[in-house]
């Protein structure tokens, strides 16, 4: 072994022990992502359940009385109660005691005028689906959706959504803020200076402190994919080889972007801010993580069209959940490629120019 490698991976080493030693550091790293998935996986949800009821009773007969029966049997609905008139009804749902409201019409079931929804459209998306699910549910004999055919996410589950979000959200965060940190917690305390007077090469020692970060990004990446299988119920449709594969390559273009905002920041506390406005509100807001980006302005459609996590996002939904092979997600694997040879080369370009 030459004496370059040894001094290598002393430098590895040497980082490795000194995050192992940072408790903060290692909760963050493997608490940050526990408590991001069981959040998002049980907490913040979109699935459509218990959605508060009220009928409106001034045109009953047996056909709306079959109608409700399949609501109250469903498990998306809970009649809590019944009003005389629509008003009534409308009165409930102001006073927050109910969130949806069902008018039948006198000819429910004979004419195409069915029935009329009153809805909190406090949240639109929420209120849309709660009416999409009544009529199917109200109109189908099975309680269950049967017009729909839903491909990939039968059980319509959020998290089947919100998992490669949150791999894409996580690995950003932690391999270029800690990174970013790690470089310019050297430069505060001086010790900067002293490793790049060494008789290693400066490249290198900046390489070997991004090596632990690495790893510790695949080893997250390994609790997310196992939480995901097995505590969320997320299937890993696709290939376990690609997903790992193309994670590598979002971490390397994540460490890059890490190393980048360390020549920019001086501080610790610097850098902790550059890395929150620069990854965490794009990552949650532009990525398409919480939002379509489709449907968003043109303008920032196109600031969506540089955020890493969006490519890495469609690419994790791809694979993970509907199981493509690579060639179909070649685009995005593409695009990560090159934003990873584009940040890494600026990098390290300043970081010459800074020594």
């Amino acid at each position: 072994m030459g004496i370059e490698m040894k001094q290598f991976i002393s430098f590895v080493i040497k980082e490795a022990r000194h995050i192992l030693r940072d408790k903060r550091t290692m909760l963050i790293l493997f608490g940050m992502p526990v408590m991001m998935m069981l959040i998002f996986g049980f907490a913040i949800t979109t699935d459509v359940k218990n959605v508060r009821t009220v009928v409106v009773t001034s045109h009953w007969n047996h056909l709306t009385q079959q109608a409700v029966d399949r609501l109250r049997a469903s498990e998306y609905f809970t009649i809590t109660q019944t009003a005389a008139t629509p008003k009534e009804a409308e009165r409930l749902i102001r006073h927050q005691k109910a969130d949806l409201a069902i008018v039948f019409s006198n000819d429910f079931g004979v004419r195409n005028a069915e029935a009329q929804f009153i809805v909190d459209g406090a949240d639109p998306n929420m209120s849309q689906q709660w009416t999409t699910y009544a009529q199917q549910v109200m109109l189908n004999p099975d309680t269950s959706i049967l017009n729909t055919k839903m491909l990939y996410n039968p059980q319509m589950k959020s998290a089947y959504n919100f998992v490669p979000a949150i791999m894409g959200m996580l690995l950003m965060l932690v391999c270029a803020m800690m990174t970013s940190i790690s470089v310019v917690r050297e430069k505060e305390k001086g010790t900067m200076e002293l490793l790049l007077v060494s008789p290693a090469r400066p490249l290198m020692v900046i390489i070997a402190k991004a090596v632990p970060y690495l790893i510790l990004a695949f080893v997250i990446l390994c609790v997310i994919l196992l939480m995901a299988r097995y505590v969320l119920g997320v299937p890993l449709a696709g290939s376990l080889f690609w997903i790992i594969a193309v994670s590598i390559i979002y971490i390397l273009l994540a460490l890059s972007l890490g190393l980048l905002i360390s020549n920019v920041a001086q501080t610790q506390l610097i850098a902790l801010l550059l890395s929150a406005m620069v990854l965490l509100m794009p990552v949650v807001m532009l990525s398409g993580m919480l939002f379509p980006v489709e449907s968003m302005p043109q303008i920032l459609q196109w600031v969506a069209a540089v955020m890493p996590p969006r490519y890495y996002i469609q690419a994790m939904r791809k694979l993970m959940i509907m199981g493509v092979s690579i060639n179909e997600v070649a685009k995005e694997v593409t695009i990560l490629i090159g934003m990873t040879a584009f940040l890494l080369t600026i990098a390290l370009a300043k970081f010459k120019v800074r020594l």
